[in-house]
């Protein structure tokens, strides 16, 4: 009997936790099916070396960064982060075209009350058509956002990144 409640309480705890991983997944792939106006595509990660990697201005583990294909051909890439909002954190992705403009940058899960207006595609399509050699700024030019200046200027610095990270990747002839 007490077997039965410990693998009862596992099972229990690892569908608290998988959910998340879930509904991300689910936020992700909707973001690219409408993004790139296709049903079915194929997503082959981008791999780094442990040593470009440190040297890129975010994040680069396993599951961050995506070819994305239909067939055999490259269509896009998709760029999933992580960004602080005020007193937590949020899901964003990042998703480019096949010449690294970005197509649509998209805040997946916001965990938050307030600054849910980074959310809005009012404000991310200022994100729209900026490549990795632009630079961007919070409040010159990507706009600011009354009530959510934390979120928004989190949101701003983290594209930035992405781009940066993409451009090197570029230079180090990875992409």
């Amino acid at each position: 009997m007490k077997k039965l409640a410990i693998i009862l309480i596992l099972l229990v705890s690892y569908a608290f936790v998988a959910i998340p991983q879930n509904e991300l997944q689910q936020k992700f792939h909707k973001a690219i099916r409408g993004t790139y106006n296709i049903e079915k595509f194929d997503l082959a990660e981008v791999k780094v070396s442990a040593e470009i990697a440190a040297q890129a201005s975010v994040e680069m583990n396993e599951g961050n960064l995506f070819k994305i294909k239909q067939e055999e051909n490259i269509i896009g890439f998709a760029y999933l982060g992580t960004a602080p909002s005020k007193k937590k954190e949020f899901e964003y992705v990042v998703l480019f075209d096949e010449y690294f403009i970005i197509k649509k940058s998209k805040v997946l899960i916001y965990r938050e009350n307030y600054g849910l207006q980074i959310g809005t595609q009012r404000w991310l399509k200022q994100f729209i058509g900026i490549s990795p050699k632009d630079e961007i700024v919070y409040g010159e030019n990507i706009a600011a956002i009354s009530g959510a200046t934390i979120s928004a200027s989190s949101m701003t610095r983290a594209v930035n990144k992405v781009l940066k990270t993409i451009e090197l990747l570029q230079q180090k002839e990875i992409l």
